[in-house]
């Protein structure tokens, strides 16, 4: 009798094995689908870059908001058909003097061709600057696509224009670099006959069909949807699909959505939470980053897509974006910084010279970066962040200390160590009045290893 019964026990520990093998079910319902984590990679990686590219960069015009508030979508260049279509306000003025009433936003696309377009050289200059995913707008609300979407017949890049597979010669590109690649994708499209006279067979002859598709053929890290905000998640079939992506996609274990899919969904359901220009959409009372990882989306000045109306003056600088960067990580965040390319394929050398210093500093500092956690203080007092991974804290400060550093929140013990990357030596510390007080290094401008913030990796800290 002892043989049957062990046996009939390792079988038992077998199945039970095999079934905790399996991957995750995800059923279509909102329950389901949170539970779902979202992917380590894209809590480590920090960093990403945002391409806002299309047939509105030909025009690539808005109004230039003077305040610093986004108010809207009016200073957003990649709304310009939407604005055109008003009859009304700065853009229509604009279009009406620059070129006639008669012209149609639709007469744009040809001249979107993207003859200069170098996906090797855009790959290169995302990875120096210290990016480590892509987003691109494979399809913005106008409904012009990146590929040769069957979907969008004479309304894409390879049918007209470019005459070219953009999103597949750059998604190449950006993954021979090392970089993770993913697509922004409009869930509504403003003047799509069938968007607008049978939702229902938009969403299931045209959206959900162009959207699996675009995930079959690209096998995208990110897929990044926007444009929910006309209907809630069920008319969009959300679910569905998002079930149908994580249970049944060829890249269902990697791929990472966001909290766009429905107009009662950002900062409550999908994957991480997204905030824009700094505009948090969660309900009173909640915290940003408290359930859930979260990303801060943003240009570089007040548009995503290139706006030739912008000036110098109106681009964040160099150390206001690094500055950025490490307030959001120290909160539990990343930053997906944009850029709008112009229409024949080039990165404004505006926008590169931002990207390569903040490549810069990461080569020092990203440390304190990349695969960090926020740690239990974000902050310490208006000048000092921080971040924690393994048994370190690193406090960042943003500018130079001078020549004490005084900290409130690490608590040291006999073991405490403290440097400043790029620097090597240890630095002399002491406890005193309830603060961790570093000694700085008198150092020369040419000897501070790098600009805009400074990083002191702390050991043996609580």
């Amino acid at each position: 009798m002892k043989a049957p019964r062990l046996a009939h026990i390792a079988l038992s520990l077998m199945l039970a094995a095999a079934a905790a093998a399996q991957p995750a079910r995800y059923r279509p319902d909102w329950e389901s689908i949170d539970s779902r984590p979202v992917p380590a990679w894209f809590d480590d990686a920090k960093f990403g870059i945002f391409i806002h590219w299309g047939v509105y960069s030909v025009p690539a015009w808005a109004p230039v908001d003077k305040s610093g508030e986004v108010k809207g979508a009016e200073p957003y260049a990649e709304w310009y058909w939407k604005k055109l279509e008003d009859g009304r306000g700065p853009t229509w003025d604009f279009h009406r003097r620059a070129y006639g009433e008669a012209t149609k936003y639709q007469d744009f696309a040809p001249a979107f061709r993207a003859e200069m377009f170098d996906p090797d050289g855009w790959a290169d200059l995302f990875a120096r600057s210290g990016a480590r995913y892509v987003v691109l707008t494979s399809k913005h609300h106008d409904g012009f696509a990146l590929w040769p979407s069957a979907e969008s017949p004479g309304w894409n890049s390879a049918d007209v224009g470019p005459r070219r597979d953009l999103a597949g010669d750059l998604s190449k590109s950006v993954r021979a670099r090392g970089l993770k690649m993913g697509f922004y994708y409009s869930l509504y499209e403003w003047y799509h006959p069938l968007y607008r006279s049978d939702l229902r067979r938009y969403v299931d002859e045209h959206m959900l069909p162009q959207m699996r598709d675009l995930v079959a053929r690209y096998r995208p890290s990110i897929l990044w949807t926007d444009g929910e905000w006309d209907h809630p998640s069920g008319a969009w079939r959300s679910v569905e699909f998002l079930a149908w992506l994580f249970n049944e996609a060829p890249n269902r274990d990697e791929i990472v959505v966001n909290d766009r899919w429905g107009q009662e969904t950002r900062s409550r359901h999908g994957g991480f939470y997204t905030t824009e220009y700094g505009k948090v959409h969660l309900g009173q009372g909640q915290q940003l980053g408290a359930r859930r990882k979260w990303e801060e989306c943003r240009g570089m000045g007040t548009s995503f897509g290139y706006n030739r109306n912008e000036g110098a003056e109106d681009y964040q600088t160099a150390g206001a974006l690094v500055r950025l960067l490490v307030e959001t990580v120290s909160r539990g965040g990343n930053l997906l910084l944009d850029i709008g390319p112009t229409a024949d394929g080039r990165v404004p050398a505006i926008m590169q010279d931002r990207l390569l210093e903040i490549g810069r500093w990461l080569e020092t500092n990203g440390e304190a970066i990349y695969g960090t956690r926020a740690w239990r203080e974000a902050s310490d007092g208006d000048r000092v962040r921080y971040t924690a991974k393994g048994d370190a804290v690193y406090a960042v400060s943003l500018g130079w200390p001078g020549r004490r550093l005084a900290l409130a929140a690490p608590k040291p013990s006999r073991a405490t160590t403290v440097r400043l990357l790029g620097h090597g030596a240890p630095l002399n510390w002491r406890h005193t009045g309830g603060k961790l007080l570093i000694d700085v290094p008198a150092l020369s401008v040419d000897e501070v290893p790098s600009r805009h913030a400074h990083v002191f990796k702390l050991t043996g800290v609580k």
